[in-house]
């Protein structure tokens, strides 16, 4: 039942509004003045009120317009819906009366039909009012829900970030003259590239890099499965298998090619990944890798000169016959060669422009004088200057070294 406040100094009138309200089983309060009407309003929230314009002998010509406003300005629970009784509307009258927050206006005399039309009419539009309140509460709930929802989901994500952030368990290594630097950066919490290496032998080094399709959970898990194939442990390590060659470590293409059918006939994924897998004897600095995929490899020469290696290849999972391209490359003292993700060589300025593998290689000549970690972080810090710190995609590298042997520097005889 709807709560109306009849406010008029007119105890005829208030009478005969009760009367015709009551009827049309209305609640209805009365009061003879805007302080007593104010009062009802704090005590107990009126749905409708329905007020005269004026009230004679009072302070104040238009106290109709101070009530609204006041009844407009204090806190209620729900909207009210406030009706202005006046004895000639003008224009500037529905003006005034609309700015002190009226929402309707009924000229005097008010005929019954009329009143409980527009009373109808305000009805209707509480309705309305406490629908969308409902919904707004509804959707409030919601909120709160989907909020603490991903406050799980992050504290999970940071967590699973934590777990492969771990499948590098090493993020450097040496090896004779060889020296080895990776770099892991995902684009959100987790990702789905994957660097690392392990040793073959007394004088060769299995090094991998991975780029799976996407950065997600389905990458982040299909990277913690490759590191369990590519792990140091022999009997888990498919590189390491004698059973797949019968004694030695299987060559770059036979893992690129054993990788490929596990994909596709193990996994019911449409997930893929790039390659590049590199079988270095680091007493020679002989070099074999194979490229699935994966952006060119770029060997730096100890004399500055950059050389992109490769032909490309096909990615990982797609095909059932790919073709590999196969590398064979000596290293030498003073050189170093970079394998990195398409996170950098895709990376993009403000203006849609790729970094590429022109960027790459002013990458590498401006910190021809940095090696290792060092390299890796400025060069981690130039990918993302250069896209103004919108990187889309994970970022990872590895840096292999060949360092050149100490000098020997003669003391002065004194």
């Amino acid at each position: 039942m709807r709560r109306v406040l009849i406010v008029s100094a007119s105890s005829a009138q208030r009478r005969i509004f009760a009367i015709q309200l009551r009827r049309a089983r209305y609640e209805v309060m009365e009061a003879a003045s805007v302080a007593d009407a104010l009062r009802l309003c704090q005590r107990s929230e009126p749905d409708m009120i329905l007020s005269d314009w004026s009230f004679p002998g009072q302070d104040g010509l238009e106290s109709g317009l101070d009530l609204c406003r006041a009844f407009r300005a204090g806190e209620r629970r729900n909207y009210g819906y406030f009706v202005l009784l006046t004895s000639a509307q003008d224009h500037q009258d529905i003006a005034r009366g609309l700015e002190a927050g009226a929402d309707d206006f009924l000229a005097k005399p008010v005929a019954q039909q009329e009143l409980l039309a527009r009373l109808a009419a305000g009805e209707r539009i509480l309705r309305v009012e406490e629908d969308l309140r409902a919904s707004n509460a509804q959707l409030r709930s919601a909120l709160d829900k989907l909020r603490d929802t991903q406050a799980a989901i992050d504290r999970d994500l940071t967590e699973a970030r934590k777990l492969q952030q771990g499948l590098v368990k090493q993020r450097s290594g040496r090896f004779g003259q060889i020296q080895l630097s990776l770099l892991l950066r995902p684009a959100g919490h987790i990702g789905g590239d994957l660097v690392g290496f392990f040793p073959i032998g007394p004088e060769r080094v299995g090094i991998y890099a991975l780029d799976v399709s996407g950065h997600g959970v389905t990458a982040a898990l299909l990277t913690a499965q490759l590191s369990v194939h590519l792990s140091g442990s022999a009997d888990q390590n498919v590189a390491l298998r004698a059973a797949q060659t019968g004694t030695d470590a299987v060559s770059p293409a036979a893992l690129a090619h054993f990788f490929n059918n596990m994909m596709l006939e193990e996994m019911a994924t449409d997930t893929y990944y790039t390659m590049i897998y590199a079988d270095l004897d680091h007493t020679t600095g002989r070099l074999r890798m194979v490229q699935a995929g994966h952006p060119h490899p770029v060997l730096q020469r100890a004399d500055g000169t950059v050389l992109p290696l490769g032909n490309g290849g096909m990615p990982i999972g797609v095909f059932e016959n790919p073709i590999f391209d196969e590398i064979d490359v000596i290293m030498k003292p003073g050189d170093r060669l970079l394998i990195c993700s398409d996170g950098i060589t895709e990376a993009t300025n403000p203006a849609g422009r790729l970094l590429g593998d022109d960027g790459v290689e002013a990458i590498l000549r401006t910190n021809a004088f940095l090696g290792g970690h060092v390299f890796l972080e400025s060069m981690a810090w130039s990918v993302s200057e250069y896209c103004r710190g919108e990187r889309q995609d994970d970022m990872s590298a590895v840096l292999i070294e060949y360092l050149a042997p100490a000098e020997t520097v003669p003391m002065p005889l004194r």
